[in-house]
């Protein structure tokens, strides 16, 4: 373990700017393949069986957080500070990611059809798998690399999986003129599995085998699903429409509406590398007392407001190409994209502060704050959707991130470390 130890020394010499910067280097070339992907996707799926995959994705999304038990964002607490405890955290990774993972998928699978569509339940088994298992394994694997301040490995798994879903979309695309949700499903599996296998081939060879203890992950456990509960409100908020579209059974008004979405996520990409590099400086600094993370917190915060907000007007601008891209099935995405550009504006500040919450270790406030945020969109979302459809969803989202911003803002001026 001398090797981890040396290795993490060297790591504390590396900057913020230095690590935002192979995050933004990455996240920028993400954005292209993600682009890339969304377009060519929308264009093979059309708005209906894009709609149909959508609402599975989104159904899973909400549940995906608590399949890794937080296990990733434990490792990144506890290793930061002390690399020798790498070998037995990567195993409770593993263990958890996998165990986990399956009990949802299958728990995933048999409630399906009484809360979605019968065509978005028919394919949540296969988005399930590659979701709740593969996919959060890349997350963690992410984390682990974060946790080293390794930015520029943390961007490559992300690169990886863009990367290996443009294949795919090409592939498919290449194979049939119209394709389905659920050849999509089977597809989006087989790249997440791809992608799980190489980063944990990755991982091993570069840091060694993983230790496995129960004990551990069972003393971890209340703090791990802390943080999942954190993460899975964040989808709640953020893919709880797309559920209810589906439950509704507007699968066309889903595909137009989680195309806009998809396009403002892809948008916020730039905020997603400033947090991510942020995030163990936030831990770190927090031995230095609260305000030396409160000021470098709200630097950060300003500076991703002004990203957001450079976001948004691009957004507003661009928007009345979509139709011209993707094709005229999605017409209406216009509308909800120019509705949703003001989110990223929103993120830019809940995400910088948030990060600062967690670092201070008043993640359980945090929380409490998503789940406020999570029942408010809930509630916006079964009072609009069924009179306004997408509308109704886009304004719950923006009521939703407004509100998250300003309550994370004033927990962190108020709170005392």
């Amino acid at each position: 373990m001398a090797f981890l130890n040396d290795e993490f020394q060297k790591l504390r010499t590396s900057t913020l700017a230095h690590n935002a910067g192979w995050m933004l280097l990455g996240q920028g070339t993400n954005l292209l393949l993600q682009a890339a992907y969304f377009i060519l996707l929308a264009r093979l799926l059309g708005v209906q069986q894009y709609g149909i995959f959508a609402g599975a994705f989104a159904f899973v999304s909400i549940a995906s957080p608590y399949c890794a038990l937080g296990s990733g964002l434990v490792f990144m607490r506890y290793v930061s500070a002390e690399p020798t405890n790498f070998a037995a955290y990567w195993g409770n990774i593993l263990m958890a990611t996998i165990g986990a993972g399956s009990v949802m998928t299958a728990i995933l699978y048999l409630i399906a059809p009484h809360l979605l569509d019968p065509a978005s339940a028919s394919v949540t088994l296969l988005v399930a798998l590659g979701e709740c298992v593969c996919r959060q394994l890349v997350i963690c694997i992410g984390h682990l690399f974060q946790a080293f301040e390794k930015l520029q490995m943390t961007a490559a798994m992300n690169l990886l999986t863009s990367f290996l879903r443009l294949a795919a979309v090409l592939a498919l695309s290449a194979i049939v003129q119209h394709g389905t949700a659920f050849e999509w499903a089977l597809a989006s599996l087989f790249v997440s599995a791809v992608a799980a296998i190489i980063g944990s081939a990755l991982v091993i060879a570069r840091f060694g085998a993983p230790t496995f203890s129960l004990r551990l992950l069972g003393s971890r456990l209340g703090e791990g699903l802390n943080f999942s509960v954190a993460a899975s409100t964040q989808s709640v908020y953020n893919d709880i429409d797309k559920t209810m579209l589906s439950h509704y059974g507007m699968n066309i008004a889903n595909g137009i509406y989680t195309l806009a979405y998809r396009i403002v996520d892809v948008s916020t990409i730039p905020i997603t590398a400033l947090d991510a590099a942020a995030l163990p400086r936030y831990m770190r600094q927090s031995t230095q007392g609260a305000p030396t993370v409160r000021n470098l917190s709200v630097r950060l915060a300003g500076r991703a407001a002004l990203i957001g907000l450079l976001m948004t007007v691009c957004l507003f601008l661009t928007a009345p190409l979509i139709p011209h891209v993707i094709g005229s099935g999605f017409n209406e995405s216009v509308m909800a994209l120019r509705w949703l550009c003001l989110i990223p504006v929103f993120r830019g500040i809940h995400q910088l502060t948030g990060g600062a919450l967690t670092g201070l270790g008043f993640q359980r406030y945090r929380t409490w704050a998503q789940i406020a945020a999570a029942a408010l969109n809930l509630g916006l979302n079964f009072w609009l959707i069924p009179s306004h459809g997408w509308l109704g969803a886009a304004w719950a989202s923006l009521a939703t991130d407004g509100t998250l911003a300003a309550v994370n803002w004033l927990l962190l001026q108020s709170l005392r470390a």
